[in-house]
């Protein structure tokens, strides 16, 4: 819990670290420019579509599909409803986070001159598409550790999980939708949010524990299931 307390503030602070540095546009905001040219610099019609295609998985769209499948996978092997409480409740704290934080910044995205269209006219900080993509997959990959006790299922859910949140916040870039540092801050506030639902998760299961209602569910002593072939 103490561990897991320090990584949620250490990542609440990176991000207001990052806000910061947009507001007063300096630190880490410097790096904002450089990064959109060199994305320019990496474009070419093949890769731009490739990348617009695996953006629109993060989007108003595409993700609550995916998370609508796996969430439901999920349910139906472990017979709760924990995963549809923790994926659901999650994402709609991070959605809500998302759209206040942007029209209280009110940053400006890149010029659509510098953009690969489909253009977005929304503001820009924080990247909408990271923050929740972050939450929602990372919450996921959460339940999934819990659910299978095989090292490989765990290890395959995190590397792809890790993998596809990096993924979709450099995709933004990429495609002039958004700067670096609100990438950045989608990361690590999504990060802060997920640390705190997981938090919340295991304190309630120590609680019921005490109360003798059973044992929480452990990366050594998953809910129900061994094996995700099973």
């Amino acid at each position: 819990m103490l561990v897991g307390g320090a990584l949620v503030v250490t990542m609440a602070l990176l991000g207001a670290e990052v806000y910061n540095n947009v507001v007063d546009e300096e630190g880490l905001a410097s790096l904002d420019l450089p990064a959109l040219e060199l994305s320019q610099d990496m474009r070419n019609p093949a890769l731009s579509a490739g990348v617009t295609a695996f953006t629109n998985i993060g989007g108003g769209i595409g993700m609550p599909i995916l998370a609508s499948i796996l969430t439901g996978w999920l349910t139906f092997l472990s017979r709760t409803w924990r995963p549809i409480i923790l994926v659901g409740g999650a994402a709609a704290v991070s959605t809500l986070a998302t759209t206040v934080g942007k029209r209280l910044v009110g940053r400006t995205r890149p010029d659509h001159a510098e953009a690969v269209p489909p253009y977005e006219t929304s503001p820009s900080f924080p990247s909408g598409h990271t923050l929740n993509t972050t939450v929602v997959i990372g919450v996921l990959v959460y339940v999934m550790c819990l659910q299978f006790d095989v090292l490989w299922a765990r290890i395959t859910a995190i590397t792809a999980g890790v993998i596809f949140i990096i993924a979709m916040g450099l995709s933004r870039v990429f495609l002039g939708h958004h700067w670096l540092t609100d990438v950045m801050a989608g990361w690590f506030l999504g990060l802060a949010w997920v640390g705190m639902v997981i938090l919340a998760h295991r304190l309630f299961h120590v609680l019921r524990k005490r109360e003798h209602a059973g044992p929480a569910p452990t990366f050594e002593h998953p809910a129900l299931r061994d094996d995700p072939s099973g």
